[in-house]
C-alpha cells in the first residue's frame, strides 16, 4: 500500500502536537504504517489510539475504526477533527446532518478515520459500502472484546475476522486488557490464528494508587473519599442503575458536581453526560461500568467502585481511566460479602458452557485475591498479567501493610472436610461441620461422624466465612459449575492439605468477620443459591428459544421451592407450586436434569399422571402387574396391560372388581384385578 510522503515524526508533532513518542508507541505506528497485521497491549493512558491514528495520515485510503462505545468514538472524533483530521463516525446517535458529513466526505475522497461499532458490520449495506470505500486498514480498539473468555465480550465482535477476509486489508487490534487466554482468542478470531506482530508493552500504571476496602456503610465511605477529593474529576463505578442515580444526588447534596450515567437514560440524556464529562472541570460521574471506556480525558484524579468489578481485567480497565496524563490518581475498591455472591451468581446464571464458568470463577477468585492481598497491590496485579514488580511504595498494602498469621492449620481442616464430603457441599455446609454443629442436613448424611466433624469449634462462623473467603483468594478452592456450587480444590491447594507446604492469612479479616446478617436480603440460603442460579439460567436459555418472558416459563416462587425442595423425579417436581400438568410435560425433564444431573426417561401417559398426582399409584400398578406376568405361580402364558390402561386405573381409580373389569376386559381382570383393587383402595 502506497505511503504519503510526510514521515511519522513530523505528523506526531505537526497533527498531535507531540514532540515525541511514548516509550513503544513508535515501533507499533510503523508496523501498523508498514501494512503488517498488529496486536498491541499497551496500558491504559499508554496512547494506544496514536498507534493507529497516525498510521491512517501515512496510508491512502480510509481506516476503518471498530469501537465498541459511541461516548468513545464522539470523543476521538472531535479530538481529531480539531487536529484538522478528516475523521467521522456512523452511529445511531448520529443526527442527519452528522452522518450527511461523514458520506460526503467519503465521497469526496477526503475522509481518513471512520468510526464504526461493531454492531453495524451485522448490516449488509455496511458490508457492501465498506467494499466500495477503498479501505485500506481495519483498527479494532478494545480488541479484548472479541474473547469469550474475557470481561466485556461483545458478540458483533467476532464480524471483524471475516470484513479482514473479505475487504483483504491488514488489521491492527488494540488493547489494555487481555491475559493469555483472551490473547490466544484475538489471534483465532481477528487472524485466523496466523500470529500478528506483536507488542506488550507491560501493565504497570506506577502513577495510580491502589487500595481497597472492606464495606463498612459504604455510602459514607465513597462520600468520604470524594470529600477528601472535591474539585477533581472523578468517577464512581456502581453495580447497579439505581445506585448510580441515588449516590449521585447524594454527592450533588454534599456540594459536588455530580451526575449520574447509565444504559437505561434516554440517548440526549446519556450525551449530555458525556459532554460535560469531556468540558467540565471538576465534574464527578456516578455510573455503570459502561462510561468512560476509551475516553481520552487527560485529568481524572481518581476513581472509585462502589462494588466489587467482574475481574481483575475489568478492575485495571476501570481504573485506568484515571491518571491518563501521568500524573499521580487515586482508587478506591470497596468490597464485601454481597458483592461475591452478586458475581458468583452472574457466573452461575451465565448460559456460558461449564468450563467457561470454572475459568471465570477463577478470575473472580483473582480478584479476592487481589482484595485480601498479603503485600504489595501492584505486585499482585501485575503478577496476574505475568509481570514481575518490586513493592511499589504507591498502594494501601505499602503505606501500611497487614499483619499475617500461620493459616495453615484452619485451611487444611477447610480442605480435609471438602475432601471427607466428596466435594460434594459449598462453604457453608463445610463450616457446619468443622465447627461441629448437628444441622438436620448434617446429620441427614451422617456428617457427624467425619473426623473433621467439631474441627474448627476456636473460630466463629463468620471467622470461618473469612478463612473461606481468603482461601478462594489464593484459587485453592472453586465453586464446581456443575454441582451447583460444591466447592473442589485446585491443584494449588494439594500440597497444603499433604502439609508440603504453607500458608500465610491476614489476620485483619478474621478479626473483624461478623455474622451480621447481609446487608441484601438473600432469596434463599447460602446453600441453595448456586442451584438457583443454575435453575435461573436454563430458564433464561428456555425463555429466549421461545422468545417469550422468563416468567412465562417459570416465576422466581416456583424456581426458589424447587433450589429448596430438591425434587429427584417428575412426581417430586409435580408437587412445587406453579408447576402444572402442561409445564411438568414440557419443562419438568429439563429443570430436573439441572437438580440432579440427569433425565428421568417415563412413558408420556406416566408423565402426564406425574401432574394429577397419580403417579406413584401407576408405579405401583406396573410392580404388581410385572409379579403377575406369569400369573401368580409363574407358569401361565405372559399376559399385560397397556401403559394406557393403567394410566386410567391411577387416576380415575376404581373401587370394585367389576369397574376394573370395564377397563381392562374380563382375562386381564381375573389376572390382575384383586391385586390392583388393593393398590387402588391403599390410595384412596
Amino acid at each position: 500500500m502506497p505511503r504519503d510522503a510526510a514521515p511519522s515524526d513530523a505528523l506526531l508533532k505537526d497533527v498531535f502536537g507531540f514532540d515525541a513518542f511514548r516509550p513503544g508507541q513508535g515501533e507499533i505506528v510503523e508496523s501498523v504504517a508498514r501494512g503488517e497485521n498488529v496486536l498491541a497491549i499497551m496500558p491504559t493512558g499508554g496512547g494506544k489510539s496514536l498507534c493507529f491514528q497516525l498510521p491512517a495520515l501515512m496510508r491512502a485510503g480510509i481506516t476503518v475504526v471498530i469501537s465498541p462505545l459511541i461516548a468513545l468514538m464522539r470523543d476521538q472524533v472531535r479530538g481529531l477533527r480539531e487536529a484538522g483530521v478528516a475523521a467521522g463516525a456512523l452511529t445511531s446517535g448520529n443526527t442527519a446532518e452528522e452522518n450527511d458529513a461523514v458520506w460526503d466526505m467519503m465521497q469526496d475522497g477526503s475522509l481518513k478515520l471512520l468510526y464504526l461499532a461493531p454492531e453495524r458490520l451485522a448490516s449488509g449495506g455496511t458490508q457492501r459500502m465498506l467494499a466500495q470505500a477503498n479501505v485500506s486498514l481495519i483498527a479494532v480498539d478494545e480488541a479484548h472484546c472479541v474473547s469469550q473468555w474475557g470481561h466485556d465480550f461483545r458478540p458483533d465482535y467476532l464480524r471483524i475476522g471475516e470484513l479482514r477476509r473479505a475487504l483483504d486489508v491488514p488489521l491492527a487490534a488494540f488493547t489494555a486488557t487481555a491475559d493469555s487466554e483472551t490473547q490466544e482468542e484475538i489471534v483465532t478470531r481477528l487472524f485466523d490464528g496466523h500470529q500478528p506482530q506483536t507488542f506488550l508493552r507491560g501493565f504497570d500504571r506506577p502513577n495510580i494508587h491502589l487500595a481497597f476496602q472492606p464495606k463498612d456503610g459504604p455510602r459514607q465511605q465513597i462520600l468520604s473519599f470524594a470529600a477528601a477529593r472535591k474539585g477533581q474529576s472523578g468517577i464512581v463505578y456502581c453495580g447497579t442503575r439505581a445506585k448510580t442515580e441515588t449516590l449521585a444526588k447524594a454527592l450533588c447534596d454534599e456540594g459536588h458536581a455530580a451526575c449520574h450515567y447509565h444504559g437505561g437514560m434516554e440517548a440526549d440524556d446519556r450525551r449530555a453526560v458525556e459532554e460535560r464529562f469531556a468540558t467540565e472541570d471538576g465534574l464527578v460521574v456516578v455510573a455503570t461500568v459502561a462510561f468512560g471506556m476509551g475516553v481520552d480525558k487527560p485529568d481524572i484524579r481518581w476513581v472509585a467502585h462502589a462494588d466489587l468489578p467482574k475481574s481483575i481485567e475489568a478492575y485495571y480497565q476501570e481504573i485506568g481511566r484515571a491518571g491518563r496524563d501521568g500524573a499521580p490518581a487515586e482508587t478506591m475498591t470497596l468490597f464485601g460479602p454481597d458483592d461475591i455472591r452478586l458475581r458468583r451468581s452472574q457466573i452461575d446464571e451465565g448460559l456460558a458452557p461449564p468450563e467457561r464458568r470454572v475459568a471465570d470463577h477463577g478470575r473472580l477468585n483473582a480478584l479476592l485475591g487481589l482484595a485480601e492481598a498479603l503485600g504489595c497491590r501492584r505486585q499482585a496485579l501485575l503478577q496476574y498479567f505475568d509481570e514481575t514488580a518490586e513493592p511499589c511504595g504507591n498502594c494501601d498494602l505499602c503505606d501500611t501493610p497487614p499483619e499475617l498469621f500461620d493459616g495453615t492449620d484452619a485451611v487444611r481442616k477447610a480442605l480435609s472436610a471438602a475432601l471427607r464430603t466428596n466435594e460434594s457441599f459449598g462453604a457453608g455446609h463445610l463450616i457446619d461441620i468443622v465447627m461441629g454443629k448437628k444441622t438436620e442436613k448434617v446429620l441427614a448424611r451422617g456428617h457427624e461422624n467425619l473426623p473433621t466433624f467439631g474441627v474448627g469449634k476456636d473460630l466463629s462462623k463468620g471467622q470461618w466465612q473469612a478463612v473461606f473467603r481468603q482461601m478462594m483468594g489464593h484459587d485453592l478452592m472453586r465453586p464446581d459449575a456443575e454441582r451447583h456450587g460444591a466447592l473442589v480444590m485446585t491443584d494449588r491447594a494439594l500440597p497444603i492439605l499433604r502439609g508440603e507446604e504453607s500458608i500465610q492469612l491476614r489476620r485483619d479479616a478474621v478479626i473483624r468477620a461478623t455474622e451480621r446478617r447481609p446487608a441484601v436480603k438473600t432469596m434463599v440460603s447460602e446453600e441453595d443459591a448456586p442451584l438457583l442460579s443454575a435453575l435461573k439460567a436454563k430458564r433464561r436459555a428456555l425463555a429466549e428459544a421461545a422468545r417469550a418472558p422468563a416468567y412465562v416459563i417459570f416465576p422466581d416462587k416456583t424456581l426458589i421451592e424447587m433450589a429448596e425442595k430438591r425434587p429427584s423425579n417428575l412426581d417430586e417436581m409435580a408437587r412445587i407450586s406453579g408447576v402444572g400438568a402442561k409445564k411438568l410435560e414440557r419443562y419438568g425433564n429439563a429443570f430436573l436434569e439441572v437438580i440432579n444431573g440427569a433425565v428421568e426417561t417415563l412413558h408420556p401417559s406416566r408423565r402426564k399422571l406425574a401432574a394429577r398426582g397419580a403417579g406413584e399409584v401407576f408405579d405401583a400398578l406396573m410392580q404388581a402387574q410385572a409379579e403377575l406376568i406369569r400369573g401368580a405361580d409363574g407358569t401361565d402364558k405372559p399376559m399385560s396391560c397397556n401403559a394406557s390402561m393403567l394410566a386410567k386405573l391411577a387416576e380415575t381409580r376404581p373401587d370394585c372388581e367389576n369397574s376394573i373389569a370395564r377397563i381392562l376386559g374380563d382375562r386381564k381382570a381375573e389376572r390382575f384385578g384383586t391385586a390392583f383393587l388393593e393398590i387402588l383402595r391403599d390410595a384412596s
